[in-house]
């Protein structure tokens, strides 16, 4: 009798936790396959965003002819770098400006919209990247620089190979330019619009030892009232002391609101009628010229190149570079 009361009571138990322990198996399977899934459409997400192959061949258009090449990404990066860069600047530098250049274009591929009819993405520095053919480079430079100088090109996107600079997961729009003057400029205060968050104004020491990016323009009176009433008609001047007037700088210094004659107009406006390399700038008014004296050489935004090269000759490297231009960034692989 005993037994069976014993067996009965193991029959009730196991009649309680069967369920328990099939839900609870079923449960961790059902967890795992949801964890497993999910890790697969996080690695083919990372996948269709960062495919090195898709990008491993480009379309140039070559804006003087209108031709359209097919050429592999590090031979035209080869072309990038020694067109934008000064081959004799630091190799860090150079290794810098690879990346930034492979970050730039793989963004502007990513964003065509289909303007370069049917190219990725064209030769123009005023549109996209200067762009110059290994021929053409080297017959710029003097015989006995040509191969240390080419060298250093390869060297730059050889040992970056693959790396891009990325925000939050996502390729940057990887602005750069000249000479900052010292300090960057923000976006916004450039083209108006959004400021992205990893385009801010920082500080770059060194860059006043490379003076020849500084420059200055100087116009007769007459003429440069014809060159801004040309754009606006109702123009109009009467030359003293205070008939130009900055009204407002930017937080790195540059000309943000001027005041001439009766018109009030943007530093990157004036910059532009002007034929100006940057907005930051200075007016000097004399008896019959107008000259403006001006620091820096480009827009302003991301990296500047001669602060890269100064922080390289500091004792930088690149990406330590990229971190300081580009904020809150990470380099990562393709």
């Amino acid at each position: 009798m005993k037994k069976y009361i014993i067996i009965f009571i193991i029959f009730i138990i196991m009649i309680f936790l069967l369920p328990v322990l099939f839900t609870k198996q079923f449960k961790f399977i059902d967890e795992n396959s949801k964890l497993e899934e999910n890790n697969n459409q996080e690695e083919k997400q990372e996948t269709e965003i960062y495919n090195y192959k898709e990008f491993s061949t480009i379309k140039l258009l070559h804006s003087f002819t209108g031709e359209i090449e097919e050429i592999p990404l590090d031979t035209y990066l080869l072309g990038v770098v020694s067109a934008e860069m000064p081959a004799n600047f630091e190799q860090e530098a150079l290794k810098a400006q690879a990346v930034v250049a492979r970050t730039y274009t793989i963004y502007s591929i990513s964003h065509n919209n289909g303007k370069h009819n049917g190219a990725d993405i064209c030769d123009s520095p005023k549109c996209c990247q200067a762009w110059i053919s290994k021929e053409n480079r080297l017959s710029k430079w003097e015989e006995e620089k040509k191969d240390e100088y080419w060298d250093k090109i390869v060297n730059a996107v050889e040992t970056t190979k693959g790396k891009v600079i990325t925000y939050e997961g996502e390729i940057i729009d990887a602005f750069f330019h000249a000479n900052s003057g010292g300090t960057t400029e923000t976006p916004v205060n450039v083209w108006g619009g959004t400021s992205f968050p990893y385009l801010q104004a920082v500080e770059t020491s060194g860059e006043d030892a490379y003076s020849q990016y500084n420059s200055e323009v100087s116009m007769s009176k007459d003429e440069f009232k014809k060159v801004i009433k040309d754009k606006y008609s109702d123009f109009n001047i009467e030359y003293n002391n205070n008939c130009i007037e900055v009204l407002e700088y930017t937080d790195s210094g540059r000309v943000k609101k001027i005041r001439i004659g009766n018109l009030e107009l943007s530093g990157v406006e004036v910059r532009s009628l002007l034929g100006l390399k940057s907005s930051n700038f200075q007016v000097i008014i004399g008896e019959e010229n107008i000259k403006f004296e001006v620091t820096g050489y480009g827009h302003g935004v991301g990296m500047s190149q001669t602060g890269a090269d100064s922080m390289a000759k500091n004792g930088s490297n690149y990406i330590e570079i990229i971190k300081h231009f580009y904020t809150g960034v990470e380099i990562v692989d393709l």
